[in-house]
Parts: C-alpha cells; structure tokens; sequence
C-alpha cells in the first residue's frame, strides 16, 4: 500500500505519518527522536492562546519551535476568537510556518474552559474561531477534533465542512468523542464519512500503535495520512517501521539493539541538556519506563532507572543495560 505524498498549503511533507502533538510528551527533544525515524510531521505540545502566559517556565519549553526543521508546527488552543488570532499571529513571529488548532483535547482543565473538545458542542463559535484565525495569519491553518462531544452527537463532519469553508487547510480526527476520553477502542467510521465529505487532506488518529493496525485504519478510512501519539511513546522506531511497511522498496534496516541503545542515550541527553539536570531527570523518567515496554529482560533496570536522581545515573544504568544484554536481543518479543 502507497500513500500518496501529504500536502499542507505549500508544504508536501516528507512522509505521512506524522506525531500527535502531546502535552507534557512531544517537548522538543521527543520531536527531534521522531523526524529521526521519519515523522514527516512534528507539532509543539499544546499552547495556551493566552500570551500573558507565555512567560511561564512550562509555555517557554513548549514555545521552544523546531526551526531546523521545516515546516515549523504549533499548536494552540483556547476559545476566544480573537486571542487565538493574536496567539497566531505571535506564533508566525516566532518562526511557525503550521497553525494547529486544537479542538481534540478531552482533559477536564482545558473543557472546563471551553476550550479543546468542549468547543464542538458550539459549531457557531468553531466557525467563528477558525474564520478568525485564518484572517489573521498568511500560514496554512490546521485543526484537530474529536468525532464528536459524546457517542450521541459525533458532529465531525459538520465540524470538518466548517473547517473547510474556513479555509482550514487540513483536518486531523481523533477515533473518540471528548466523553470517551481515551477508553475502549477507537473507531473509524466517523472519520470515513469526514473523508468523503470534505476535499482536504484527513488524517486518521487513535489506537495507532501497531503495523497491523495502520493498514486496517488506512483501509477503513481511506485517510490522506496517520496520526500516532500514544503509540510513539517509547517507540519512536514506529515511524520508520510504519514506512517500511507502506513503501518496501524503500530500504530501512530493522532496528538492532547498538541503535536501540544510541536512541535512548541520545535522548536522555537531549532531555537533560534542554531541561537542565533536575527537570531533565524527572521527564526521562516516563519515556525510560516507556522504553522499557520494548525491552527484553527489563524490570530491574527500570525499577533501578526510574529512581536515581542525576543524569549520570540514568546514563550509567543505560549502558550497563545493554551491556548486559549484547549477547542478545534488546528488544522485547
């Protein structure tokens, strides 16, 4: 199966598998491990369209942009028209040559605002919110939904033809309603009917997180392109597997476990230099323990791992990890 190349306004991007943008999960250096393995598409961690927050030591990590890697994309949510243009506006400055809108966010903190998914409850104030945006900025604008605020109202195709007659200029839609949130199984009939009810690209997200799965969601959907979140963590290989799957006559060589060992070393690296020591430790806390899902023979090291308090420690208990295990296979069967 060949997907045919993913376009946002002037940009034809790379592949199209692309990262889900999660808040407190794709920082920068989550991003830079992804476009290693192939991510055609990396989004900034949802932002706050409220600029007089921007200074906080969370929005200043998260407004740290991929500028080395083109096209820039960040994600803003709120629900106040203007303000989003306004955040718009600034995130251009700053370097941003993406858009994206969040309207998929179920957790309660960002409903309870108004913002996130909550706002497909009010079709009138999504018009209102992309028309605005999209007045605002000369960059594509892009939106991620939900199917719907519950399984009684799934509304994204009216959500998605509104995007469209905005000038919204790609969609991206989440397997689940807001009430959901992310229980039981994602399904793709909604985001079918969106594909065939709107003309720009659609891109499939939710409970993609094995090969197998990929090619049943493309199959069901007909999408433009996939989404992974969820299933990245910790995993960030699966772009590059996901790719050899879509196009085998494109070689990529099997993950072994010299460059399963490099990609975790180099990624605690990044997260305590980006962070600084005492942050940086307690963020790789959570992508040490997801790693550790792909690991053989692993309780030990991550109970170990997951406890010291300096960078040297995780670095030094990572390599002797595999140390222990290079007379066979690192990853987990």
């Amino acid at each position: 199966m060949n997907l045919q190349p993913l376009r946002i306004g002037p940009y034809t991007l790379s592949s199209p598998l692309v990262l889900a943008p999660m808040a407190g999960v794709t920082d920068a250096p989550f991003r830079r491990i992804c476009r290693r393995f192939g991510a055609g598409l990396t989004t900034s961690e949802m932002t706050t369209a409220d600029t007089d927050l921007w200074q906080t030591p969370k929005s200043r990590f998260r407004l740290d942009l991929d500028l080395d890697a083109e096209p820039v994309a960040v994600q803003i949510a709120g629900s106040d028209p203007l303000q989003l243009a306004q955040a718009a506006v600034a995130c251009v400055k700053r370097g941003a040559q993406i858009i994206d809108i969040n309207m998929g966010c179920p957790a309660k903190k960002v409903c309870k605002k108004l913002a996130g998914s909550a706002l497909l409850q009010d079709e009138k104030l999504v018009a209102e919110i992309l028309t605005s945006v999209v007045g605002a900025v000369s960059v594509p604008v892009t939106l991620k939904i939900r199917t719907g605020w519950d399984p009684q109202h799934r509304n994204a195709v009216n959500i998605a033809r509104i995007a469209e007659d905005s000038g919204v200029q790609s969609l991206a839609v989440h397997g689940r309603t807001r009430a959901c949130r992310y229980k039981g199984t994602a399904e793709f009939e909604t985001i079918a009917r969106v594909k065939e009810a709107v003309g720009i690209p659609v891109i499939a997200n939710g409970d993609i997180s094995t090969l197998k799965k990929s090619l049943e969601v493309l199959r069901l959907t007909n999408c433009d392109g996939l989404m992974i979140g969820r299933g990245a963590q910790g995993r960030p290989w699966i772009f590059r597997e996901l790719g050899q799957l879509l196009s085998p006559h494109q070689e990529k060589p099997r993950l072994d476990k010299n460059e399963l060992r490099d990609t975790m070393l180099d990624h605690l690296g990044e997260l305590h230099r980006f962070y600084g020591e005492l942050t940086g430790v307690r963020v790789a806390r959570k992508h040490l323990t997801w790693y550790c899902n792909s690991l053989a023979n692993a309780d030990e090291f991550r109970h170990q791992v997951v406890r010291v308090e300096s960078a040297s420690e995780q670095i030094r208990l990572t390599k002797i990890y595999f140390d222990r295990e290079s007379g066979g296979d690192s990853l987990a069967a």
